[in-house]
């Protein structure tokens, strides 16, 4: 029989502080957002995305860092595996060719929702620059992709569930029996 054990790693306050430094990391990495649009990856991250343009608005006075929002599910090199079944919808409200995009998601794992939203990226233009913002890097990549910006890394078991919101990250791990984990 397994068991399901959940624990906080970052409070809300902690994901309002990561969020904030991970804000002005992209703007001193980029001496500015004159051309900077962020782009977050559905559906985890789209909120953080927001929560990014917002954070830089208010140190960054009135300019106001497009932000746009992207659907992975027809990108996906598991499409033939599991059923297709679109987050929502893609939404980038300016022409990103030519401008420094941030993909932003919540959680990076194994690197290919990100593979998939590069070649979604490229349907849409050609920007400059691509570069990665993620709120927790758990580890475990499949591919050579890394983060430019991370809110926090967090060592995890292969199995286990992380869920990120503005209420916190949560890690949920799956201990199996005595009798099982003797069985195997």
């Amino acid at each position: 029989m397994a068991t399901e054990r959940r624990a906080e790693v970052l409070s809300a306050t902690d994901v309002g502080r990561a969020l904030t430094r991970v804000s002005h990391e992209v703007v001193e990495r980029n001496s500015g957002v004159s051309s900077l649009v962020l782009v977050g990856m559905q559906r985890g991250g789209v909120w953080i995305a927001e929560q990014i343009a917002r954070s830089i608005s208010s140190f960054e006075g009135q300019f106001e860092v497009p932000v746009g929002s992207i659907d992975v599910s027809m990108y996906r090199d598991d499409i033939a595996l599991r059923p297709v079944i679109p987050a929502a919808v893609t939404d980038i409200p300016v022409d990103i060719t030519g401008k420094t995009v941030v993909l932003v998601d919540d959680v990076l794992f194994t690197g290919r929702t990100v593979r998939a939203a590069l070649d979604a990226l490229l349907d849409h233009g050609r920007p400059r620059a691509v570069q990665l913002a993620v709120l927790v890097d758990r580890g475990h990549r499949e591919l050579p992709i890394r983060p430019d910006f991370v809110g926090k890394n967090i060592p995890t078991h292969v199995s286990d569930e992380v869920d990120a919101s503005l209420q916190g990250v949560f890690v949920a791990s799956v201990a199996l029996d005595a009798n099982k984990r003797a069985a195997s």
